[in-house]
């Protein structure tokens, strides 16, 4: 998720500081159920969650993005209604995903040039993460993603 990876590298003030970050109250709920005894574990505070202004999805927005998107059941909750969220603000927004199902149906809604990488959003505001990001969180997976996901031109 974002937002840990974010704390954990210590580049989350700065980006949460420097962009308007929106994200949905299944995302929020995730980020508190986080387990303590899992190796690997970042805390990650109320504070950091209130950096973000939370909003509640309708369930009319709910249904409308899944008959939009026909796949909405395969993606995981929190990059669903996060997705569910963006099509109902239409063209005000950038996605950060560092998930592939999530950037695949960005590509399918027509919004893969929206997508960017935690890397990318970081860089935007002037700030470094104090260790490497995780693979998904860079600009080179996501532009692999991205080429992926390019029609077969053939030989």
């Amino acid at each position: 998720m974002i937002v840990i990876e974010a704390v954990d590298t210590g580049c989350w003030n700065a980006v949460a500081g420097g962009r308007q970050i929106v994200t949905v109250e299944e995302c929020a709920e995730e980020l508190r159920r986080g387990d303590p005894s899992m190796r690997g574990y970042v805390p990650v505070r109320e504070q950091d969650i209130a950096r973000a202004t939370v909003r509640t999805l309708s369930s009319a927005a709910d249904v409308t993005f899944r008959l939009q998107y026909p796949d909405a059941h395969r993606l995981d909750a929190g990059e669903r209604d996060l997705l569910a969220l963006a099509y109902m603000l239409a063209d005000g927004f950038i996605l950060c995903s560092c998930d592939k199902a999530a950037v695949t149906a960005a590509h399918a809604l027509g919004w893969l040039d929206r997508v960017v990488s935690l890397e990318a959003l970081a860089t935007s505001v002037g700030v470094r993460p104090r260790r490497p990001l995780r693979r998904q969180y860079t600009i080179r997976q996501l532009e692999a993603w991205r080429t992926s996901l390019l029609p077969d031109a053939g030989p």
